[in-house]
């Protein structure tokens, strides 16, 4: 079971970076753009360092404080998840 979890988190931040890299080269064509919602919600779903890895990377939305804010918050909190179950063993 554990090992379906570390799938989706490594599909889930290997999407979140590579929209984040997407929607930064649509911005720069003046394209149709993906929704900052959308953003944000792929890091709330566990793509919380695909997020913040495609921010430093791409440099994109490193101006708007819901993002450099939320998103390493967003992380922060994933991360403070995975210690907790792995030090009980149990689910929240």
């Amino acid at each position: 079971m554990l090992s379906y979890l570390y799938f989706y988190l490594a599909g889930i931040n290997i999407v979140t970076f590579l929209l984040y890299g997407s929607d930064k080269n649509r911005a720069r064509r003046h394209a149709w753009r993906i929704p900052e919602r959308t953003l944000l919600e792929l890091a709330v779903i566990g793509g919380g360092f695909g997020a913040l890895l495609g921010m430093i990377v791409f440099h994109h939305k490193t101006r708007k404080p819901k993002f450099y804010i939320g998103v390493p918050l967003i992380l922060v909190v994933e991360i403070a998840l995975a210690v907790l179950y792995w030090k009980t063993g149990r689910p929240f």
